[in-house]
Parts: C-alpha cells; sequence; structure tokens
C-alpha cells in the first residue's frame, strides 16, 4: 500500500511514458531553444551590422547570465536526489518557515528514510523542482528588465536630440557669445540652481530630491553640463556632438548593468533568506531599492547643484556660458562608476522581488502564506513597477549625463569608425617600425638611429580647410629610451 502511494505521489517514468510523447516534448524544446539563439544571432548581427560594438558586449554579457542560469538548473537536477537524501532534525526544520507550518503528506522515498530516522529532508525532490522555476523566471525578468531599461533610458535620451541640434544655430551662438558678461544668477542654470535653498543644507537636499520627479534634466542643466565638458576636454567652439557622445557611453555602461556579479547573488540568497514569516519582510524589503533609487538620483541632481554654487563661489560675472568644472570631488568617494553599481544592484534587485511574488503567485495562489496581506500584494506590485520605470527613464539618463563630469574622459568620446581607424593606423606603423628596423640591422647603420612616425587619423572621411576637430596620433619606436606607442 505504502508502495502505490509512492508511485502516486511520483508519477510515472519514462520507462512507462510513450516514445511519441517523450519525442514531441524534445522537439518542442529544442525549436524553442533554437529560435531564441537564432533571434539573439540576428539582433547581433544587427548591432554589428550599425557598428554597436558595446551593443554586441551587453548582448553577449547576458546570454552569459542566461547560461549562468541554465547552469545553476542543470546542477539542481543532477543533485536532486542527493540533496534530498540530506537528513537534518525536525526542530531544525521548522525554523525560519515562510509559511510557519509544514503539513506535507506526500514523501519521496529520500524523506521517507529521514522519516524512518525521525528526521525530515534538507531539501524535498519537489522543493527542487520549484526552485529551478523561480530560476527560471528570474531569467525572464531579468532579460526583460534589461531590455526595458535600455529602450526607456534611450528614448528619454532621444528627447536630448533637439538641445543638441539647437548649440549649431546661429540664435545659440549670438544667446552665449564669449564677448557678452552676465552675472551667474542672470543665467538660465543659475536661476534654477541659486535659490534661497541653495544656502541651506537640509532644504537644498529637499529640493534635489523633488527635482527628480519634474524635469529631471532641464534644457539649461543639458547646456551648461555640455559647455563644462567641452571646455575641459577641446576647445571651445567645437562642433562635438554631445548628445550622441552620451548614447555610446550608456552603451558601454549598459554591459555592466545586464552582468551579474558575485556581491548581487550574495544579496539574492539575503533576499530568500528574510521571506520567513517572523521578519515581516512585506514591510521593509519592497521598500530597499525604491529608497536607493530616490538616494542616487537626490545625489545626481545633488551634484548638478553644487556644479552651480561652485562656479558661482568663484566668479560672479559669467563670460558667454557658465563654466561649470568637472571633478571626481563631487561624487561618493570621488568614485562616479559606484553609481553605476548602486543602479545595477537596484535593477537586479526590483527584478528578483518581481520574479519572487511571480513565482509564489503561480506555484502557491495569490492568497498564499507568502502573501497574506493584501498590503503586501499592493506594495511589492507598485513599488517594483515605480521602481523600473523611475530608475529606467529618470534615474539611468540623469547619470549618463552626469557622470561625464567627472575628472576622466570616457573612452566612448571616440566613434566606431575612429576607433577602428586608431587601431589599424597603430597596427600599420607597427609593422612598418618593424620592417624599417630589419632593413637598419642589415646594413649596420648606426645604432643611434631611430625612427618615429605620426598619423592624422579621420575617421571616415578627411577634414576639410575649416576648424573641424581631429586627432593625432603619434606612434614611436619601442627601443631602449623610448616610450613606445603613445596615442592622443
Amino acid at each position: 500500500m505504502a508502495d502505490e502511494e509512492e508511485t502516486t505521489s511520483e508519477g510515472r517514468t519514462l520507462d512507462e511514458t510513450p516514445t511519441w510523447a517523450l519525442a514531441t516534448v524534445c522537439f518542442l524544446l529544442i525549436f524553442i531553444s533554437i529560435l531564441i539563439e537564432h533571434s539573439l544571432h540576428l539582433l547581433a548581427q544587427y548591432f554589428n551590422k550599425k557598428r554597436r560594438r558595446s551593443l554586441i558586449q551587453a548582448l553577449d554579457k547576458i546570454k552569459s547570465d542566461l547560461m549562468l542560469f541554465g547552469f545553476i538548473s542543470l546542477l539542481l537536477t543532477v543533485s536532486e536526489r542527493q540533496i534530498a537524501s540530506i537528513c537534518i532534525t525536525k526542530s531544525l526544520a521548522e525554523t525560519f518557515l515562510p509559511c510557519g507550518t509544514n503539513d506535507s503528506d506526500a514523501y519521496s522515498d529520500e524523506e521517507t528514510k529521514c522519516l524512518e530516522q525521525e528526521k525530515v529532508s534538507f531539501l524535498s525532490r519537489e522543493g527542487v523542482k520549484q526552485l529551478q522555476f523561480l530560476i527560471f523566471i528570474l531569467a525572464f525578468f531579468h532579460s526583460l528588465s534589461s531590455v526595458l531599461t535600455f529602450s526607456l533610458g534611450m528614448a528619454k535620451m532621444k528627447s536630448w536630440e533637439s538641445w543638441e541640434a539647437e548649440t549649431r544655430t546661429l540664435e545659440y551662438e549670438f544667446t552665449y557669445d564669449p564677448r557678452r558678461f552676465r552675472f551667474t544668477h542672470q543665467t538660465s542654470f543659475g536661476r534654477q540652481h541659486l535659490r534661497f535653498w541653495s544656502e541651506h543644507r537640509f532644504l537644498g537636499w529637499l529640493a534635489c530630491f523633488l527635482q527628480q520627479f519634474y524635469k529631471s534634466v532641464s534644457r539649461a542643466d543639458y547646456l551648461t553640463l555640455r559647455h563644462g565638458f567641452i571646455m575641459a576636454h577641446f576647445t571651445e567652439g567645437s562642433n562635438f556632438d554631445f548628445q550622441k557622445y552620451i548614447k555610446r557611453a550608456l552603451e558601454k555602461d549598459f554591459k555592466t548593468v545586464v552582468g551579474i556579479s558575485a556581491w548581487i547573488w550574495l544579496f539574492s540568497v539575503l533576499f530568500i533568506f528574510f521571506n520567513a514569516q517572523g521578519f515581516h519582510n512585506y514591510l521593509w524589503l519592497p521598500f530597499i531599492p525604491i529608497v536607493m533609487l530616490l538616494v542616487v538620483g537626490t545625489k545626481l541632481q545633488g551634484i548638478i547643484t553644487q556644479m552651480c554654487l561652485d562656479s558661482h563661489n568663484k566668479s560672479h560675472i559669467v563670460r558667454g556660458t557658465l563654466l561649470v568644472k568637472p571633478s571626481d570631488d563631487f561624487f561618493w568617494f570621488k568614485r562616479p562608476k559606484l553609481v553605476l553599481h548602486l543602479i545595477h544592484f537596484i535593477l537586479f534587485q526590483n527584478s528578483l522581488q518581481l520574479a519572487f511574488f511571480t513565482w509564489t503567485w503561480y506555484k502557491f495562489g495569490l492568497r498564499s502564506c507568502f502573501h497574506q496581506e493584501t498590503e503586501g500584494i499592493v506594495i511589492r506590485l507598485v513599488l517594483g513597477v515605480v521602481v523600473h520605470i523611475l530608475c529606467a527613464y529618470v534615474t539611468l539618463p540623469l547619470y549618463a549625463l552626469v557622470t561625464q563630469m567627472g575628472s576622466s574622459m570616457n573612452k566612448a568620446v571616440f566613434t566606431e569608425n575612429m576607433v577602428q581607424g586608431l587601431k589599424s593606423w597603430r597596427a600599420r606603423a607597427r609593422k612598418n617600425l618593424k620592417t624599417n628596423h630589419s632593413r637598419q640591422s642589415s646594413l649596420d647603420t648606426s645604432p643611434s638611429y631611430t625612427l618615429e612616425a605620426s598619423f592624422f587619423v579621420y575617421g571616415d572621411h578627411p577634414p576639410p580647410c575649416d576648424n573641424t576637430d581631429y586627432v593625432a596620433v603619434e606612434i614611436g619606436s619601442e627601443e631602449k629610451g623610448s616610450k613606445g606607442p603613445v596615442e592622443h
């Protein structure tokens, strides 16, 4: 009788299943897998055609994460029986339960063996299968979150194209003519940030907190930060396309957002642990991402205000456009990239909470022990959606703009064509230097002879005879006493 109950709980095995049913399931799984893999391959080809190398790297990162999720699921499948065979005491098994009770009456062979020893299984085979389903949902939400985050961020930054185009008009050149002098508080940037609350620390941070909900990036902010960046790294009057540069920089940073590092996994495990009943997690756990996001947004807004105050304290007179000086001192621990890692943590934890809610809803029902309170259901759903939209559409574009005001310049300042041109010239110069050194050795020329080559790389087309900017690359000999290849 016991054997019949075990067979009923376990279900039919493969030797009791029709081969046509098994073949049908295998065919569908293979077909879906090939379809997904081919779609990702077509997407990579599209990015390669558009020369979006950073997006290709981000796509490869997503593939690696999906492979990691699949490997974790495979390990659970292989070690399912071994995990269920581990026996622990009943008193230990009754601690930190998410529902407070354990009323299951269906046991596998491994659980039955543990019960004979008056113990329980460490993790039942059914629990392993449910955990695999949670990993699958988390992988889906992580991929969906990455796509939506990038799409919303680029949609917000596309609205800045009109501001960038404005900088090439005669009206802009007249308005911000370097021969015109104004007081700092008379500029649009000064009128926006030099208010009475700017002189009070508490009121200033409160204003920055509210600013992220209303015009997080204004026209005055964009034009002023653009001018400060160009004056710090280029020459005055440069036709540098700042908006496209920010998009390239965000694409490079995006591969960090879609990745899952070790410390992110650690906090994910802690999230699962704190879902026990005694922690009342619905009262505080869903608020961690939103609180961190609001702090990050407030800090980014505060950096813009601090740059305005710093320029105002140095000089009350503005020549042309208010000049802000990029510096790492405005950022936490003088590390602009720290903000990116916090955004990465916020997005993944928010995806994890939505995935966990979906998993418990599907497996145990909406009114299960995981969601006994209606307030908990509303809080998790509302905050999950709000955090994602606010982070992708407001905070991430704001970060992409403000982080350019660090002391160093992002490598994304070079377009893909220019990068390829630089690499091509460098490889050709090294080859020529190597050939010339070989000829020099064969002719027994003077050992003090050195060879240097200078090239000018213009990207796709050579510059006209105007003030168009270009990049010079000097490639020197790597003999003793030489510094080797140097890029400018």
